[in-house]
């Protein structure tokens, strides 16, 4: 796994052994990361479920002024520790070693407010519907804002969402299994 655009394009990252985390593949990170070139200068950045920090620290890399890299596994942390000072962006990052409500409540707490969430949960989960629903409750979206969901659920994560009514999905991208949902406020 490599930084893929920016001031450390071709930078390779330390990764977690086995099978406990889905890396983000670069052929997702790289249109990802183009239709969102706009909105990471100087952009406050949430990786929730981070595995090895990778989407964080390429918005890191593009231009983002501060990510926050969230993730329950202490494994995962230490690697994201390695990415980091291996980049020698530490002033840039928060790593939180925490279950993602639990990092949430944090947040919610030091009241930030975050321009772009990566959310990638495990798959076959509920979290990412869970979660946008306590990004809203919790205040952590700027009006402006943009989620970003790595799923292989696309029917019943849009489902949730929409009944949630708060978010317009304004693109979706398919990757062989991973999709994409881009939500932003109504």
């Amino acid at each position: 796994m490599r930084i893929i655009g920016g001031k450390h394009r071709g930078a390779k990252l330390y990764t977690l052994e086995g099978l406990d985390t889905r890396p983000t593949l670069d052929r997702v990170k790289e249109p990802l990361f183009s239709i969102l070139q706009f909105d990471l200068p100087d952009a406050t950045v949430l990786d929730l479920f981070a595995g090895s920090g990778a989407l964080g620290l390429e918005a890191i890399s593009r231009g983002a002024k501060k990510a926050f890299l969230c993730d329950k596994s202490s494994k995962a942390n230490h690697i994201i520790e390695q990415n980091v000072e291996k980049l020698r962006e530490k002033s840039k990052v928060e790593i939180i070693n925490k279950d993602y409500l639990d990092s949430l409540e944090l947040l919610k707490k030091q009241k930030i407010k975050f321009d772009i969430i990566f959310l990638d949960p495990p798959y076959q989960t509920d979290f990412a519907e869970k979660t946008a629903e306590k990004i809203v409750q919790y205040g952590l979206l700027q009006k402006d804002g943009r989620i970003i969901i790595e799923t292989d659920r696309k029917k019943e994560v849009v489902c949730q969402i929409e009944k949630l009514d708060l978010f317009e999905i304004y693109d979706e991208r398919k990757y062989g299994r991973a999709e994409l949902i881009f939500l932003k406020y109504k």
